[in-house]
């Protein structure tokens, strides 16, 4: 099969679970032999232009000409079977399916929300928001200036919705949607896509990765994320304060604007084994979760489909997440892990510290989280998922070319 996959890397300056995963479907295309092209664009080159590189990324958000001319002569050159996008903010924007037409099957990941919420995570002033969505509507997230706490911020992402809303891009100019999870699958057909072209297929670790034995590991907790609000690591600090010096060490992996007041917070009761460890590389940060004896998501938003995760199932290491969103269809209670309430440090600790204090509970956890990577998220499984769902769009592009003629 021929495939081409189109894509808009995020800035190199933070790490990108969107990015990873653009590039480990092409390595998994490429080893079953599939020929692989590549549309991309780099955010990087906007950024490195300043306030003109913002000002082009505004202007490109909606409707960029530019990438649509280009990426029909790539299309016409290549002939490919399937155009498969995973990200179209800020250069390439859905202009590009339509002008991909019919010429190709057309397959979108979604890796968000930004379909319908400007700010593409549904979350305003700390707490879960879906007005958007829900009113199919983009006037509360110009009202609250939810990109970016910025209303000027948040217009050119509002023009997207409303436009490509108007213009059916969504139920004309694509074949087949892909949602990480049945959550995430079900609020995109409330918001307005149609429910017969949205599948679902999970993030994958690719390989066979080697389990560390679980009496050689720390007896350490680790957490791997941005430190943003969103993603409750203040609340995760503020449990394993109240759990005091008996608590096991806490190793916080990842970089982010709440950082600074997060080790204040930590230097507070220094006794409490709290470990900052910055920015990793994908290779050290896989080995501290392979090392842990837990993986800690507080989560207090719409996650997609966390790369720890099947990253901590691909290594055996149990999670402990928040009940919010699709995290506990994931991490189910008692068979890979745990869940506890968003946004709530008595409920971490108390589901946190049973588990951890409970003989055995933890290493069967670990044979749970190892027995869900081998049966659902390793990339056998994964790629026969995808052939399906490409195999599903080029025969909806065929009935649709069909009725046309008719």
């Amino acid at each position: 099969m021929k495939v081409l996959l189109a894509h808009n890397y995020y800035g190199s300056s933070a790490p990108s679970g969107e990015n990873q995963v653009f590039e480990a479907e092409g390595n998994l295309l490429r080893q079953r032999g599939h020929e692989v092209s590549e549309f991309l664009r780099h955010s990087d080159t906007i950024r490195a232009k300043g306030a003109w590189g913002a000002v082009q990324g505004a202007c490109s958000t909606p409707w960029n000409p530019f990438a649509a001319k280009m990426i029909r002569q790539t299309v016409e050159t290549c002939r490919p079977e399937v155009v498969h996008v995973h990200n179209t903010f800020p250069l390439l924007s859905p202009a590009i399916f339509h002008a991909i037409g019919q010429r190709a099957a057309r397959v979108l990941t979604l890796h968000n929300y930004r379909l319908f919420c400007p700010a593409a995570i549904p979350m305003r002033n700390g707490k879960v928001c879906t007005d958007c969505m829900d009113r199919h509507s983009v006037l509360p997230a110009l009202r609250h200036g939810c990109y970016r706490g910025s209303r000027l911020a948040t217009l050119p992402l509002a023009a997207n919705v409303t436009l490509h809303r108007y213009l059916g891009i969504w139920t004309k100019q694509v074949d087949a949607f892909i949602a990480l999870t049945d959550f995430q699958r079900e609020k995109m057909i409330e918001a307005g896509l149609p429910a017969d072209r949205v599948h679902v297929k999970p993030n994958f670790y690719p390989g066979n990765p080697i389990v560390v034995p679980w009496a050689n590991r720390r007896q350490s907790v680790v957490f791997a994320g941005r430190l943003t609000a969103e993603k409750g690591v203040l609340v995760l600090v503020q449990a394993w304060l109240m759990w005091g010096a008996a608590a096991p060490e806490l190793r916080i992996v990842g970089n982010g604007e709440l950082r600074a007041e997060l080790e204040q917070l930590a230097a507070t009761v220094p006794e409490v084994p709290i470990r900052f460890l910055g920015q990793l590389t994908g290779d050290a940060a896989q080995k501290e979760i392979a090392r842990a004896r837990l993986l800690v998501l507080p989560s207090e938003c719409f996650e997609g489909f966390p790369m720890v995760i099947r990253e901590a199932f691909a290594f055996g290491t149990p999670t402990a997440v928040s009940s919010i969103g699709p995290l506990p269809s994931i991490v189910r209670q008692g068979e890979n892990g745990v869940t506890f309430a968003p946004g709530n440090p008595q409920s971490l600790l108390s589901v946190v510290r049973t588990t951890w204090e409970k003989a055995g509970e933890l290493d069967q956890l670990a044979v749970g989280a190892r027995r869900s990577y081998e049966t659902l998220y390793n990339e056998e499984v994964n790629y026969r998922m995808l052939m399906t769902i490409y195999q599903q769009a080029m025969e909806a592009l065929s009935s649709r070319k069909g009725s046309i003629q008719v």
